[in-house]
């Protein structure tokens, strides 16, 4: 109630109204127990197995990637030692054929023009032929077929192919056998992928890939060359029998592919190979070709100074891996599907003794109190549904108890209804003895007996709890005016009330024992001043009582302050049915100030010896009910 009246104020003032709630929470709120006892469990479950499976596929997805990257490169390794057996092949053929004594010989005495002399000359450089043929092809009859050419500074040339095919002669015309002349020693030169030579050859095997080695003096002056050529599709056998999913190639320096399993790649320039990677032996890395994403590994060849390169669409270098990583992910999101709706099922069944409650306890609110629940058991629910139903069982006694107590009121208020009318047919006679003395002309008899009417009145009417401060300065003035009439010496009354205070809604009776007290212990029933003020004051009603009797010592007035701050007189009411209102002390108007007003109200008494006493009484000016009085 207190904050709709709040609420209403920051309206009437202006002020935009803050909603109660959030339509979410307003939702929310309005859900069963159940439902949000499941709604948690399903919150609490779900966001631990998202994170779960977030975590495993973020590390499921390295893992793959590693695995990947890690067949890729066996891959490699395994494609990379095949061509590295075919070229170190080939080096072996021009080595074998460029350190043996007895083709050196012959080769260095044709040159020199002392071979081939005298009238067997032409026999003899036939047989140096056959010889140079034969261990030719010695030499290479246990490996892979190769074609090898000597070409010597003379014109003079041998070769293990039949001249019809190709002319060793051609070979000073190519772009690159210029460079030769810059070689040293036992260096090699790696001549990339070219078009076939060889007439039988271009058909089946279009391109071809060569090592040249150079023949030299003892000053190292050349003297010849000696190339060994195999063809292309002898290096991209490899790539056939192992490649798994993988396109294998080899890049010069410069990028281009020199050797593939793609033919049609063969002289184009491959732009996805990282050139900063050539300083490490093996490396991977995944790019985006052609709007897909591809692994590619990358080998160094030191034997050539080429690089092996193998390319597989990421798809399906991961699909295997993926694949037992996937089925692994299917079984988490089952097992937390089947565990979920075992949960389900069991919160449900712990929740159904709480939705019967629920249930009797709608009824119950439409006023069916013959329902029970029936819900026994030694768990809290169990204890919840016997405590309800007994719960229910009592309230029934209450409301019988209380309608025959209502019935019994009922009939008191008829007995007290007729009770009433003695004290009616006295005031009646005592206006009537009032009446006839003011006409006899005695008019202070007459004023005693109104006055003394007005105080029976007051006294006998107990239904109301609450007067105004005016209403109870005139009960203050009858009773001045009795006691005036009983006493010898006369005591005077002033009033002093502002305008604002008399209105103000007091307890009945709260001034009279304090005038009592007053007239009885402060002025000893001899002549004196009472003076009433009354005032407001911060939110309070100030209402001060004050003598100008004997007074009291400092012990008389710390033992009854005491003695109203501990409440000891609290038992002792004061008030005789015989004696009407005649004493009612300070701790009984104390006492009933605060049961009225709570710790808000308290009183003050200050009195000096000899100069007289005075009671201030701080009231908030609220209303008081008057049930509560």
């Amino acid at each position: 109630m207190l904050y709709q009246c709040l609420r209403l104020r920051k309206l009437s003032s202006g002020q935009e109204a803050v909603p109660l709630q959030s339509p979410f929470r307003k939702w929310f709120s309005s859900r069963s127990f159940r439902y949000k006892l499941m709604m948690a469990s399903i919150i609490c479950i779900l966001i631990p197995a998202c994170i779960t499976l977030a975590v495993y596929n973020y590390l499921t997805q390295d893992a793959v990637k590693e695995q990947a990257v890690s067949n890729s490169q066996e891959s490699m390794m395994l494609v990379n030692n095949y061509v590295t057996n075919s070229f170190k092949y080939m080096l072996n053929v021009a080595n074998t054929i460029q350190m043996d004594p007895e083709l050196e010989s012959i080769f260095k005495a044709n040159v020199a023009g002392k071979r081939y002399t005298g009238p067997t000359a032409e026999y003899d450089e036939f047989a140096d032929k056959n010889k140079i043929i034969k261990q030719i092809d010695n030499i290479t009859i246990a490996g892979e077929k190769v074609n090898v050419t000597i070409l010597l500074s003379n014109g003079s040339y041998y070769a293990n192919y039949e001249i019809d095919e190709y002319n060793p002669l051609n070979l000073m015309n190519e772009p690159w056998f210029n460079q030769l002349k810059d070689l040293y020693g036992f260096q090699s030169y790696w001549v990339g992928t070219t078009p076939t030579v060889f007439k039988t050859q271009k058909l089946n095997n279009p391109y071809q890939m060569s090592v040249v080695r150079t023949l030299r003096w003892e000053g190292s002056t050349i003297y010849g060359f000696i190339m060994v050529t195999v063809m292309e599709n002898q290096i991209n056998q490899n790539f056939e029998r192992l490649a798994n999913n993988q396109e294998f190639m080899i890049l010069d320096s410069h990028q281009k592919v020199i050797s593939s399993n793609d033919v049609t790649k063969i002289g184009t320039k491959f732009t996805y190979a990282d050139v900063s990677s050539q300083a490490e032996p093996i490396s991977s890395e995944i790019v985006q070709v052609d709007h897909e994403d591809y692994l590619i590994t990358q080998k160094l060849m030191p034997l050539t100074g080429w690089k092996l390169v193998s390319l597989t669409p990421y798809k399906k270098a991961i699909f295997k891996i993926s694949g037992i990583f996937n089925k692994v992910f299917v079984f988490q999101i089952v097992s937390f599907i089947v565990f979920l709706l075992l949960l389900l099922y069991l919160l449900g069944t712990f929740t159904r003794p709480l939705v019967r409650l629920g249930k009797v306890a709608l009824t119950v609110q439409r006023g069916d109190l013959e329902t029970r629940s029936h819900i026994r058991g030694e768990d809290e629910i169990g204890r919840l549904g016997y405590l309800f139903d007994q719960m229910l069982d009592r309230i029934k006694e209450m409301i019988a108890e209380v309608s025959e107590t209502q019935a019994r009121k009922r009939q008191a208020e008829l007995d007290m209804l007729q009770a009433q009318i003695n004290p009616h047919f006295l005031f009646n006679v005592l206006n009537s003895i009032r009446m006839k003395v003011m006409f006899r002309g005695d008019k202070e008899s007459a004023e005693m007996i109104g006055s003394l009417s007005k105080l029976l009145r007051m006294t006998i009417n107990k239904d109301k709890g609450t007067i105004t401060l005016h209403e109870e300065v005139e009960i203050v003035m009858d009773y001045m005016q009795l006691m005036n009439m009983r006493q010898k010496e006369k005591v005077q009354l002033k009033i002093d009330v502002s305008t604002d205070a008399f209105l103000k809604k007091v307890p009945r009776f709260f001034l009279q024992p304090i005038i009592e007290n007053a007239l009885i212990h402060g002025l000893n029933q001899s002549a004196g001043t009472i003076t009433v003020e009354a005032w407001m004051e911060a939110q309070k009603l100030i209402v001060a009582v004050e003598d100008n009797g004997t007074g009291m010592a400092e012990e008389t007035i710390a033992r009854l302050r005491r003695r109203l701050t501990s409440g000891e007189d609290r038992g002792e009411r004061g008030v005789d049915s015989r004696k009407g209102f005649s004493s009612i002390g300070l701790s009984n108007v104390n006492e009933r100030m605060r049961m009225t007003y709570g710790d808000a109200f308290y009183m003050e008494i200050d009195s000096e010896p000899g100069r007289g006493t005075r009671v201030t009484m701080h009231i908030p000016a609220a209303e008081v009910d008057s049930e509560h009085v």
